[in-house]
């Protein structure tokens, strides 16, 4: 009994001694390594908000920006001496703390539905807000496109017109058209405000539309949006003038089907194939760059790093244009865009391939750990995280760098497509289980189940106001997720 009582004092006073604070070396890093500065002393009860503070000083900020604190992977939420505890490093060393910006307005998570909207008589396929995030837009295998008023939750028109499935809706980066591909190998482009045709049938493709994307506001030489890429089972993509309501060029060097097309800012067209490679084409003349190659089976997603400013274009996170629009989407760009545009890839073979496809035709790196068909990538819209979605019913989080963070595990069944709060804090995943989950980018546990549709759920989209979710899938009703 003794013992046992004098190995319980024993304990305590081990944790008390853990528990103390006391002088620490911290050398803080950005997420490349660079040092902000030489190591400095600190006490080990220090916080993030202190740190927020110290790091703002050195950076010599004029206006102060948010920040994470990390160590080794393990995030500065209390302070440095519990962090440290956690992630298992040595006093006796100086203290890698590595600092990365957050987005400066905060995005309040997604916690219930509050709309459930019918109108499409068979399974939605795409959904998608429009830049400002002020209108809706979906793709159903009725037929249909519909618009949707997001604050009143009710349907706003119905465009008909295509004669199958319609696969993918794609809104131009100023929010005017709305372009709609089907298995019926048609293209058809929208006025949004008016739900009517702004040009005739774009017909050209020999089998059904896969991917649609717009050329970059910021390239656009009359700052309006007229010219989009297409891609299809046909193996080609194509460039077409919603203004001439015509084909302008075609690439058709694939061998087999294209799955995802994008349009990317620095001048190149991405397509990825059935044919295992990725293709890189100079938008103003067609011309083949490069032929990406490392996949051993179908190229099934594509993801740029500067994806969220390419779909914002000049809107701010209010959905307002600040300043003359094409040197504000050229201004939001280039600040996504960084040194390099980044590429990423998910295969049916399981990996993903990091690219910097302007500068080599060489991957960056490798990226395994998934054990089924990758479905979907998408980068963070800081730029910062990649997720990838698979059959594997899990998702995993990986550094802009390529390297693995952590796997999110929750669904039991295949997850299909994920989507981003604009503030790259959290994201949201839909999976053929029937249910939508929310998770913390810093965390690997569930923060909160969406469950409400009754089959598969295949499209969501998180709008670039961070105010409200749409998703969509088997069956065949719209729901809008709100705070």
């Amino acid at each position: 009994m003794a013992s046992y009582k004098k190995a319980k004092i024993l304990s305590k006073q081990l944790e008390e001694k853990k528990l103390e604070h006391f002088r620490v070396l911290v050398q803080l890093v950005n997420e490349e390594g660079t040092e902000a500065c030489e190591p400095i002393e600190l006490s080990s009860d220090v916080t993030p908000s202190q740190l927020q503070i110290l790091c703002n000083e050195l950076l010599n900020e004029e206006d102060p920006n948010p920040y994470a604190f990390y160590i080794k992977e393990k995030e500065v939420t209390a302070n440095l001496l519990e962090t440290m505890n956690a992630a298992e490093v040595s006093t006796e060393e100086v203290v890698r703390v590595t600092y990365q910006p957050q987005a400066v307005f905060r995005v309040a998570g997604i916690s219930q539905c509050s709309g459930t909207i019918p109108g499409h008589a068979d399974n939605i396929v795409d959904v998608s807000f429009s830049p400002d995030g002020q209108s809706l837009a979906s793709g159903s295998g009725d037929q249909t496109v519909r618009f949707w008023d997001v604050f009143t939750s009710t349907p706003r028109r119905t465009c008909k017109g295509h004669k199958n499935w319609v696969q993918c809706v794609a809104w131009s980066p100023d929010g005017r058209l709305l372009a709609s591909g089907s298995r019926d190998c048609e293209i058809r482009v929208w006025i949004a405000d008016k739900a009517s045709m702004a040009c005739g049938v774009l017909k050209g493709h020999r089998k059904y539309v896969t991917s649609l994307s717009w050329e970059p506001l910021h390239s656009c030489s009359d700052k309006i949006s007229n010219r989009f890429a297409s891609s299809s089972a046909d193996g080609t993509v194509k460039i077409w003038d919603a203004s001439l309501g015509k084909c302008l060029m075609t690439f058709a060097q694939h061998t087999k089907g294209i799955k995802c097309v994008i349009w990317g800012g620095e001048g190149l067209i991405y397509s990825a194939s059935q044919d295992t490679t990725i293709k890189a084409w100079r938008a103003k003349d067609g011309a083949l760059c490069w032929t990406l190659k490392g996949h051993a089976h179908w190229v099934n997603s594509l993801s740029l790093n500067t994806d969220h400013a390419l779909r914002t274009g000049a809107f701010n996170e209010h959905g307002v244009i600040d300043g003359e629009i094409t040197e504000t989407a050229l201004s939001r760009y280039n600040a996504a865009r960084g040194s390099a545009e980044l590429m990423v890839s998910g295969s049916e073979d399981n990996t993903l391939f990091l690219w910097k496809p302007s500068v080599s035709k060489k991957p960056v790196c490798r990226m395994t750990g998934h054990q089924r068909p990758i479905n979907y990538v998408k980068f963070s819209p800081d730029g910062r995280w990649i997720l990838s979605c698979s059959f594997d019913k899990s998702t995993r989080l990986w550094r802009s760098s390529g390297e693995f963070i952590r796997v999110f595990r929750g669904h039991v069944g295949p997850v299909f497509r994920c989507t981003w709060a604009p503030d790259s804090r959290m994201f949201i995943t839909a999976s053929e289980d029937s249910t939508l989950k929310l998770w913390k980018a810093n965390k690997d546990t569930i923060l909160r189940d969406l469950p409400g549709h009754e089959g598969s759920v295949f499209a969501v989209d998180w709008a670039p106001s961070g105010s409200v979710v749409a998703s969509g899938g088997a069956d065949k009703m719209l729901k809008i997720w709100r705070r």
